[in-house]
């Protein structure tokens, strides 16, 4: 392609800042920004869990927010955290314990 430069063929585009350049980075965000930001994420978690388009990666991430923020919960008889619990196997130490060393400890 005669007379066309390269940065015209790829659209490429200079850096904003240099090495040299000085930035003044802002002070820390205050309460009011951490909370808008604390309910945002809490919201995009629930929009995506209730409207069924949340992945396994969303979920993952939604317990690991739930565990970073201290939340925890009660499985009430008849709760969805119940059902959950009553499908998961329960796990016997001593058993484990002898399946892995062949005998058990006192």
């Amino acid at each position: 392609m005669k007379g066309v430069v390269e940065s015209e063929l790829f659209d490429i585009k200079k850096p904003k800042h240099t090495m040299t350049d000085t930035r003044v980075i802002p002070k820390k965000a205050d309460e009011e920004s951490f909370n808008e930001l604390h309910y945002l994420v809490t919201e995009e978690f629930l929009r995506k869990i209730k409207s069924g388009e949340a992945k396994t990666q969303d979920l993952k991430a939604a317990c690991d927010w739930l565990k970073t923020n201290d939340i925890t919960g009660v499985a009430l008889d008849g709760s969805p955290l119940d059902k959950l619990a009553s499908i998961i196997p329960k796990v016997d130490p001593n058993l484990v314990r002898s399946r892995l060393y062949g005998k058990t400890r006192a």
